[in-house]
C-alpha cells in the first residue's frame, strides 16, 4: 500500500523568536509544533486523504465512537538531533509493528507500517526546527481514534490517524534521580486476555487512581501486581521494570499482560551484547523485599521512551518500605542508559540497525 502525503505548510507558523523562547524549557508534552500528519479511514475507501497540515482541532460529533467506547490506540517515540545537525529516529519500525498489533486487539483497521513511518518522517522534516539541542528531543505521538457517528456497541467504520509532535527537554535535571515506588494493593492494571499488552488510552485511564494513591503516599510512581494472585510484579503505570542481582544478571517480568516496551526490548539486547544474562520471569513483591534486604538485589530500574531509564531507590506499601542499593542510582542502570542514549543521538555505533536517519 502506498500513500503519498500532501504537504500543506501552516500559513502562520511560530516565529523563530517565539519558538526559541518555548524551547528554553519546554517541559514534557506542554509545547507543540506547528504541524500534524493526518490520515483517514472508512470501510468503503480504506486509508486515504494523507496530509501534513497545520496543527488544529478535530471537529468531532458528540456521538463519535471514541467518546463513548474508547476505541483508541497510540504510540510514543522520539526524534534526536545528531551532532552533525542531522536527525535520528529510534526504532520507528518497532513502534509501527506495535501500533498494528494494538489495532488488531482493539478491532481497528491496521495501518501499514510504511504509512506509519512515512507520517512520522514527514512531520519531523517539516518541523525539524522544533527539535531541541543537547539532551532534548522531539517527542512524537501517533494515535488513532474511532470517529464514526453511531451509538451502537460495535467497531467503528471510520477512523482518524494522526501524528503530533512536542519538543521535550532532558527528563531529569542534573541527571537521573532515584524514584520512589508505591505498591498498589487495591488496583490492578491488566488480566490475562485483557488489553495489558496494548498501548491504548483505557489502560492509562485505569491507572490514574492508583497513581494518585502513590502520590498521596509520597511516592513518584505506582507499581502494579498481577490481577490473579496479587503477588507478581508487572509494571509501573507507564514503564517496564528491571531487577539487577549480585551475580550480575538482570530479570524482568515476562510479556503477556504487560506492555512490550521498545526500550525494554532494547535494554535486553544491549545487556546480552555485553554478556549479561537476562531472564524474563515472574518475580514476586515478597522476593523483591527479601532480596533487597539480603543484598542479593543490587539495583532496580524502570524504563520507557520518556525517561529512558529511571533508577528505583525506594519501594513503599501499606506493610512498610524498603530501600534498594541504599536508595542511590546504580552503575548497571546508568551504564545501560548511557549506551542506549548514545546510540539514539548517534554518538555510538548502532550494532542492531535501530537508527533511521530522517535528515
Amino acid at each position: 500500500m502506498s500513500l503519498k502525503f500532501e504537504i500543506q505548510p501552516a500559513t502562520n507558523p511560530t516565529s523563530d523568536k517565539e519558538r526559541a523562547a518555548k524551547l528554553v524549557d519546554p517541559g514534557f508534552g506542554r509545547v507543540f509544533t506547528d504541524h500534524m500528519a493526518v490520515l483517514r479511514y472508512t470501510h468503503a475507501t480504506g486509508w486515504h486523504d494523507a496530509r501534513v497540515e497545520a496543527r488544529a482541532h478535530f471537529p468531532l460529533d458528540p456521538a463519535a465512537a471514541i467518546l463513548h467506547y474508547a476505541q483508541e490506540i497510540f504510540e510514543g517515540l522520539k526524534a534526536y538531533k545528531r551532532e552533525d545537525g542531522g536527525v535520528n529516529l529510534f526504532r520507528p519500525d518497532a513502534n509501527a509493528r506495535r501500533f498494528r498489533d494494538s489495532a488488531e486487539r482493539m478491532a481497528m483497521p491496521p495501518l501499514p507500517d510504511s504509512a506509519f513511518i512515512d507520517a512520522v518522517e514527514q512531520l519531523v522534516r517539516i518541523d525539524r526546527a522544533w527539535i531541541p539541542g543537547g539532551e532534548g528531543s522531539l517527542y512524537l505521538r501517533p494515535f488513532m481514534i474511532a470517529s464514526e457517528v453511531f451509538l451502537g456497541v460495535k467497531p467503528s467504520a471510520e477512523y482518524i490517524f494522526a501524528v503530533i509532535a512536542s519538543p521535550v527537554g532532558s527528563y531529569f535535571k542534573g541527571g537521573p534521580a532515584p524514584v520512589s515506588i508505591w505498591v498498589s494493593e487495591n488496583y490492578t492494571r491488566a488480566a490475562i486476555g485483557g488489553t495489558g499488552a496494548v498501548k491504548c488510552g483505557g489502560n492509562y485511564a485505569a491507572s490514574l487512581r492508583a497513581q494518585a494513591e502513590a502520590i498521596d503516599h509520597g511516592c513518584d510512581q505506582v507499581v502494579f501486581l498481577d490481577a490473579v494472585q496479587r503477588r507478581y510484579v508487572e509494571e509501573l503505570g507507564g514503564m517496564n521494570v528491571f531487577f539487577v542481582f549480585d551475580d550480575g544478571s538482570l530479570a524482568t517480568p515476562p510479556l503477556g499482560t504487560i506492555l512490550p516496551g521498545i526500550t525494554r526490548d532494547s535494554i535486553i539486547a544491549l545487556a546480552k551484547d555485553s554478556g549479561t544474562p537476562v531472564r524474563e520471569e515472574p518475580y514476586t513483591i515478597d522476593q523483591w523485599r527479601a532480596d533487597a534486604a539480603s543484598g542479593r538485589l543490587k539495583e532496580a530500574f524502570a524504563c520507557g521512551t520518556a525517561a529512558v531509564i529511571s533508577p528505583i531507590g525506594k519501594v513503599r506499601s501499606a506493610s512498610g518500605e524498603f530501600l534498594i542499593g541504599g536508595g542511590a542510582a546504580g552503575p548497571v542502570a546508568m551504564g545501560l542508559r548511557k549506551k542506549l542514549v548514545d546510540i539514539q543521538y548517534g554518538r555510538a555505533p548502532d550494532p542492531h540497525d535501530w537508527i533511521r536517519k530522517v535528515l
